[in-house]
């Protein structure tokens, strides 16, 4: 398998630290606001990742950080009037309950939050002051990015060009992209005490933690030094992850830091990347209310991770009406009628080498567009066989779904529980009792009882050219919508 490594700028061998075990990181949420579909690209992009790795049989320790100390999160818990802690906690709720939604955090190993890592920060910042690349400033501890040689490596960029992008203003700092370990306390801000040593001395701190130091004291808790794959949005490559490699190779004396760095491109919206401080942004919530989470992966995983995306809402439609094909066209071979004398092993040896390319296609850097491409055609496929034969044989049946249905669950999609079951009596009753009353025309008795079969049982039923076909629902079609 290739992975495209940011840090090299080509792809490489995958081949992690531990054998078969694999350590990873994805930069996480700052819950002072809910997520929205810039957050859902990246989150959604590195899930399938985590769910291929898997896949091909690595164990993953996947976490994704909460940071819960932020500005950001002080001045909007001081508009509502609450604590920041409250604030923090009532929107990480949300986030998870986002998570859970779009099947993202069934994958994630751990959330840690940064409020719980203040002592590994402490510490941290010590060793970068012990080894001189951190210095005091009016109660303020900033690193010194003159002293770490390979500062640009990650980003590419020249040292003269790092004053255009994200630099903090402060009176007094060596350089002026030093960057902030440790910020002074403000009156009415969380703080916490500590003490730290320089020259010696003892100096009380109080204050929290600068935004990059909270990553690298969290991954060195729970991995060490070294771990195998960081990922993120392409925009956090600098200043934040860059940082976090200045941080984390100056304090502990190992290098590389991560070995495969991954960026996720920015999802824009009319041309800008959609942010919630250009107020251009759509909420994943908001976004749910009107389409499946399913439809969402399916809108994600149709362009390659790397590259960026233009949100409209013609392409997310265009999304759901796919995903609506698929699930179909899963209900359709579902509905096959069992025929022993109708072979299916020209459908299976189809979708046998779609599965080939498909694979051949995740391999080389998780390419999800080509494999996404894959499975449609083997969407198509099943309905030309359907038109052709009008029957399947079980085993066949039972071989075709089961390979389609797998291939879907890789990319978040097609993930029900309901694709692996069979239905069970009491609908498969209802089902010919509703078919029943169509045929004697008693379309409003019919369609009570399709309501009823989707309300109770989750499932959606449709009359189609290929007749009435089943498969798990409950969101409004494109034709109903």
């Amino acid at each position: 398998m290739q992975v495209y490594n940011t840090l090299s700028r080509g792809k490489e061998e995958f081949a992690p630290m531990h054998d078969r075990a694999v350590n990873m990181f994805v930069c996480g949420q700052t819950v002072y606001d809910d997520a929205h579909l810039g957050h859902a690209r990246t989150y959604i992009a590195f899930d399938i990742v985590v769910r291929w790795l898997k896949h091909l049989g690595y164990k993953v320790n996947y976490v994704q950080n909460i940071t819960d100390i932020d500005d950001k999160i002080i001045a909007r818990a001081r508009e509502k009037g609450i604590e920041p802690i409250e604030l923090a906690r009532q929107y990480e709720q949300r986030f998870m309950e986002d998570m859970d939604r779009v099947g993202v955090k069934q994958n994630v190993s751990s959330y840690p939050r940064s409020h719980d890592y203040i002592t590994a920060i402490k510490e941290q910042i010590q060793l970068l002051l012990d080894k001189d690349f951190a210095y005091l400033l009016e109660g303020d501890v900033y690193y010194d990015v003159a002293k770490f040689r390979d500062y640009t490596a990650l980003s590419g960029m020249k040292m003269d060009e790092l004053e255009k992008h994200r630099i903090e203003p402060k009176e007094g700092k060596r350089n002026v992209y030093d960057f902030v370990l440790w910020k002074a306390s403000k009156p009415g801000e969380p703080s916490w005490d500590v003490e730290v040593h320089v020259d010696g001395k003892a100096v009380r701190l109080s204050g929290r933690p600068g935004w990059h130091i909270e990553d690298t004291a969290i991954t060195h808790s729970i991995f060490g030094p070294q771990y195998d794959l960081h990922g993120g949005a392409s925009e956090l490559m600098f200043p934040h992850h860059t940082n976090e490699i200045a941080q984390a190779e100056a304090a502990f004396g190992v290098k590389p830091f991560v070995k495969y760095w991954m960026h996720s491109g920015v999802l824009n919206i009319k041309g800008q990347k959609m942010s919630k401080s250009l107020r251009n942004f759509i909420t994943i919530r908001d976004l749910l209310a009107k389409y499946p989470a399913e439809a969402l992966r399916f809108f994600v995983a149709s362009t390659h991770y790397r590259k960026e995306i233009n949100y409209t809402e013609e392409l997310m439609r265009d999304a759901n009406k796919l995903m609506y094909y698929v699930n179909q066209s899963v209900g359709i071979l579902n509905n096959l009628p069992a025929d022993e004398n109708a072979s299916g092993e020209e459908l299976v040896q189809a979708i046998g080498l779609l599965e080939k390319e498909f694979t051949e296609a995740m391999d080389d850097d998780f390419n999800t567009s080509l494999a996404l491409m894959r499975l449609t055609t083997a969407m198509r496929r099943v309905r030309q066989f359907s038109d052709e034969k009008g029957g399947i044989d079980q085993r066949s049946k039972e071989t075709a779904l089961g390979k389609i249905v797998a291939l879907g669950d890789l990319l978040g999609i097609m993930s029900e529980s309901l694709y692996k079951q069979a239905l069970s009596a009491e609908v498969v009753q209802m089902i010919k009792k509703r078919e029943e009353l169509r045929r004697t025309k008693n379309f409003d008795e019919a369609d009570r009882m399709r309501a009823e079969i989707e309300s109770k049982h989750g499932i959606k039923i449709e009359d189609t050219e290929y007749g009435t076909v089943w498969y798990p629902g409950g969101a409004p079609s494109p034709k109903e919508r």
